[in-house]
Parts: C-alpha cells; structure tokens; sequence
C-alpha cells in the first residue's frame, strides 16, 4: 500500500496510515494530478457525499462532463440486516461513475415498486500511488429501510436518474429479500473466510445459494485487496479495485441474502482512515450495536428466530498481526460478556454463535492458534456456553472436539452431539472459501475418509511469540474449498432444539456434520 514492507511490519494501523497520508501530501497529490478537491478537504472517505461532489479536478485527465444515468446500471448488489432483522434491512450497491440522486425502489410485487427512496453516496478516493490502483474513485450508495414487516419477502430495485429499475425493459435487474420472521421457525445458516476474488470463491457462492440460507456469515479475510494481511513483510501491492472483482462476484448471492461479515487482518487498509476501516465503512453498512462504531465497526450483534449471532473483530486482540493490538482499550471485551449475558437471560433466544477471524483452535501450520483469543474471549465462552463460534483466517477446515479449560471436555465423533450446557464449546476454522490453501502437520480426516489420530503438532502465537503445543482436540481435518451450512431447528419449551452443522466440500459433497443440542427455553 506504498508503506515499504520492513517499516510496515514494526508499525501500527494508526502509524500506517499517518506515514501514507504524509508522504502523499496535499502538495505532492495536487502536482501529480492525483486527486480530487473532495478527497483533499475530507479526506479519503467522505460520509454523506453525493457522488457528483467528487468530480475530477482539472489537474487529471478524465472528462467532466456528466455521464448520462441511463447508459450507467449499478451492479455488486448486496444486503445486511439492521439491528432488527425483522424490521431492518440495509441494500448497498456500486456505480461505475458519478450519478444523480440515486434511489432504490421496494415493493411487494415487482409490478408494485412505488415506493421510492434516496439513497446515500459514500465516495472512497485511492490516489496514485497507494498501491496499484492509481487514481482510483469508487461509489459506493446505500439505502437503510426500517419499517419491515417480519417474514415478508420484498421487491426492489436500484437505480438513479436516468435509470429507474421500474421501467418494464429494467425489470430483470430487480431483486427479493426476506425479513426474519416474528416467531421461533427453521431456518439454515451459511458461513465461510478468507475468499477473495478467483474461480474457487465463484464456485462456492454457486453452492452457498443453493442451502438457501437466511443469512451468510464471512468470517473475516473477504476481498483481500491488501494482500500484506496489515503488517505482514511480504506486499505485492495494494489494489482498491480488487474490491469491485469482489462485489460482483459475490452478488448473486448477495442482492438477496443479507451478508454480514467480520473483519480479518487482511481488511485494515491503512490509507483510509488510523484504524483501517475507512474503506471498510465506505463499502458496508452493518448494525450499529456495537460498543465501539468510531474504532471497531465490524463489531455488533443481531437475533434471527432463537439464535443470537455476535461479530467480533480479533485484530483488537491478536498477538501475531498486531498493527490494532488493543485498538479498543478492553471495551470489546466488556462489551462481549454484556452481550453473552444479555443473550443468555434473554427468554426467546436459545442458541448463541459467535463469529470472527483469528481462529481460537486451530493446527495449521500457518496461523494456528491465536493466544489473544484464548485468553480474552474463550473463558467468556465457557462462561456463557456459547453453541458455536466460526473461525477463518487458515485456508481449511478443522473443528474440533469439544473444548473446556484449553482440553478436550468430550470427544465428538462425526454425527455426533455437544452439549454445552455441560460439556463445553465447539470450535470449526472454515477459512477455505477461495484464497490458497494452507497445510495441516497431520493427516486428512473427514466424513468417509476418517483418520483418528491421538495427538497432532500445533503452536499457538503469545505476546512472546510462537509457543508449540501438542493437542488432542483436532477431530475433522479437510484440506480443500469448503464452507459451513447450519441449520437451526427450534422446539417447544423444555424439549431439545438444535443446531445441525455441516461441512460441505466446492464439490458439494458432505465432509463433517455434528448436531449442538440444549433445552428450548
């Protein structure tokens, strides 16, 4: 991203990004040609702006003259829920170029789209320079509807003037979302890191629409745009239009299942903002319940039928990528247990899962384990029995048996059940969603090809550095593309409701499924 690669390894989010913002200084852009008056008053990202308010100055080559609306069609469609997903549902898209008044359309039917909406240009500028995007403008618009009716599917379309997704030659271009329901209800899950932009990511999108899930959980790591995973020596490049390749690739699914990530250490972008989230802010628009929005937007809860779903960001805690080391001075923490807390007492929630990138347990021989997590939130998860939690950050599949005080609580066989009202938590790394796969120090063994084995090499990373363990946990090792599918089954008070979780390989065959079971409050 234009920090050299040994400077970059010893600095901070916040030292990153204020060495780029002083080395491409007012004076150097504006004499290069390299940026806009709007980017120079307000910096990279500009909440609020209208589009047409980041026209090139005369200092750069591109026209400006307007572009007509109808020859531009917005695309990289893709939903979030609000902080009530029965009511609240988020619609944000891409624009080539600057456009007037954009808008979105919502309806009941798809020939009843007369309600209209404005919506909201966010504008992330990239001068030349940072990376290898060069000059770079990105539109990113979003539409946050509140209101909803609870298990209702709607009808919209995008558009801005000069293209009104309602006129009949544009009604290919609509699509469907559907709110949660007001009830307890079956309802199925997806979840999966580390994609990026390739065939292997496209592949398992095609699957993923196939479960038809609710909601899809991306564990941290998405477009990889900064390939030097924020403090990593080797950089081949910062490139902001990797971010576009990703949008489009993944709205198929997207435009109609509400996709809500986590931020991995490979989505800080030190250009935009101290924390690195600027651009991150700028591309998506998750609830806003976390404890922190200023520092750690990626951080929030929400409640789908009797499950609670908690995103946390692990760059506050990790050890071994430490460039936001402790951005949060202990207040995603607290905030965490609140939320456990809250969750657990709550009368209509059973099951609680907690999602993020740096894996809690994991035998990679990449990453590994991350001591922060073990040591911030894994007795928080103890605590409060957590059902499940989702990990990314190694390019495979693992889960693990379940686990209490860093042991092996209760072996779990493929097919078999946890209890975590007494036995403990389950951990799966599903970080094989597209990016190069990593290795693992013990052999294969999943669903049809099992290959138990007592004890496997590991190390786990600690503020002094790499420490090797050996474990007893690691019960499903895969080593190819694969992702998560849940599905939730809720039961009448007093009965046992359950959380049947599958491993589903690229070519859709089954490679793991066990079942989390608890009585139904």
């Amino acid at each position: 991203m234009g920090v050299p690669e040994k400077l970059a390894a010893r600095l901070s989010m916040a030292e990153q990004h204020e060495y780029l913002r002083s080395k491409f200084s007012r004076r150097s852009m504006i004499r290069g040609g390299a940026v806009t008056l709007g980017a120079v008053a307000g910096g990279a990202f500009v909440p609020g702006a209208t589009a047409q308010a980041a026209a090139p100055t005369a200092a750069r080559t591109t026209s400006t003259e307007p572009v007509d609306g109808a020859l531009v069609a917005p695309f990289a469609r893709h939903l979030a829920f609000g902080n009530d997903p029965r009511t609240e549902v988020t619609v944000s898209w891409q624009v080539p170029v600057a456009v007037k008044k954009p808008f979105i359309r919502i309806g009941a039917h798809p020939w009843d789209l007369s309600r209209k909406i404005p919506a909201e240009v966010r504008t992330l500028y990239t001068p030349a320079g940072v990376g290898a995007s060069g000059d770079h403008t990105q539109y990113y618009v979003h539409a946050k509807l509140t209101h909803l009716r609870p298990g209702k599917t709607y009808y919209y379309g995008v558009g801005h003037q000069g293209f009104d997704p309602a006129q009949p030659h544009l009604l290919g271009t609509l699509g469907t979302f559907t709110t949660a329901p007001a009830h307890k209800a079956p309802f199925t899950f997806t979840a999966f890191g580390d994609e990026g932009v390739g065939y292997h990511g496209l592949a398992n999108n095609a699957l993923l629409l196939g479960q038809n899930p609710a909601f899809h959980l991306h564990a941290g790591d998405i477009a990889y745009a900064d390939p030097s995973g924020a403090g990593k020596t080797a950089d081949t490049g910062f490139d902001s239009r990797t971010w576009d390749q990703f949008l489009a690739q993944t709205e198929s699914v997207a435009k109609q299942v509400p996709w809500m990530p986590a931020f991995g250490n490979h989505d800080m972008e030190a250009w935009y903002s101290p924390n690195g989230y600027g651009g991150e802010e700028a591309r998506w628009n998750l609830p806003d319940n976390g404890p922190d929005k200023a520092n750690l937007p990626g951080v929030y809860s929400f409640v789908y039928g009797n499950t609670a779903v908690i995103s946390l960001d692990a760059n506050d805690i990790s050890f071994e990528i430490p460039a936001n080391l402790g951005i949060s001075g202990g207040t995603q923490t607290k905030w965490l247990e609140s939320q456990l807390k809250r969750y657990r007492a709550a009368h209509d929630v059973d099951f609680i899962v907690v999602f993020f990138h740096h894996c809690a347990y994991c035998t990679s021989t990449a990453h590994a384990s991350e001591g922060g997590v073990r040591q911030e939130w894994v007795p928080l998860f103890e605590k409060y029995t957590v059902d499940l939690v989702i990990n990314g950050h190694n390019h495979q599949y693992e889960r693990t048996d379940v686990i209490k005080g860093n042991k092996v609580a209760k072996e779990l066989p493929i097919g078999g059940t946890a209890y975590p009202e007494t036995d403990g938590v389950v951990y799966v790394t599903a970080g094989a969603a597209g990016r190069s796969l990593y290795a693992f120090t013990a052999p294969d063994s999943y669903e049809g090809h099992e290959h138990d084995t007592d004890s496997v090499a590991s190390f786990v990373n600690t503020k002094d550095g790499k420490v090797n363990e050996t474990v007893a946990w690691s019960r499903v090792r895969y080593l190819d593309y694969s992702f998560l599918r849940v599905d939730v089954v809720p039961a009448p008070k007093g009965r046992h409701t359950t959380l049947k979780v599958s491993g589903i390989a690229e070519t859709g065959d089954r490679i793991d499924h066990f079942t989390v079971s608890r009585r139904a409050k």
